[in-house]
């Protein structure tokens, strides 16, 4: 593993804030300037291929990047963009009979949409 993977991976380790490559691209310049933004989404690219990071498609704007590798689900705030996970079970989603002998499901990802969540709204109460 180069430094250069192994800084990315140590940015987001615990990162909870699903970053963009920018955002990680922003951090690891911080020790390393002369790391590429091409270099930072090779490397995420890589990580999301080898199943060390799930790559999030949450609508328009840029991809966002999940280190957490359990099953989870999320809920993202239209208003700010913020994404927060979401550990429950759905025991009852599943395919409608007649889908189910079509495909082969291996997994199932909610995502909760929010207009406005405590962050945007000022922290409010």
């Amino acid at each position: 593993m180069t430094a250069q993977r192994e800084r990315i991976f140590s940015a987001l380790h615990g990162a909870s804030d699903h970053p963009t490559a920018e955002a990680v691209w922003s951090e690891v310049r911080t020790d390393m300037s002369s790391i590429s933004l091409r270099t930072v989404y090779q490397t995420l690219n890589d990580l999301v291929g080898m199943g060390e990071l799930a790559q999030l498609d949450i609508g328009p704007g840029p991809a966002r990047f999940d280190p957490m590798n359990v099953p989870h689900h999320h809920v993202v705030c239209d208003a700010c963009g913020r994404i927060a996970d979401l550990t429950v079970e759905f025991p009852s989603v599943g395919l409608p009979d007649e889908l189910a002998g079509d495909f082969d499901v291996v997994s199932t990802e909610i995502i909760f949409r929010a207009s406005g969540c405590g962050v945007c709204r000022g922290a409010e109460g």
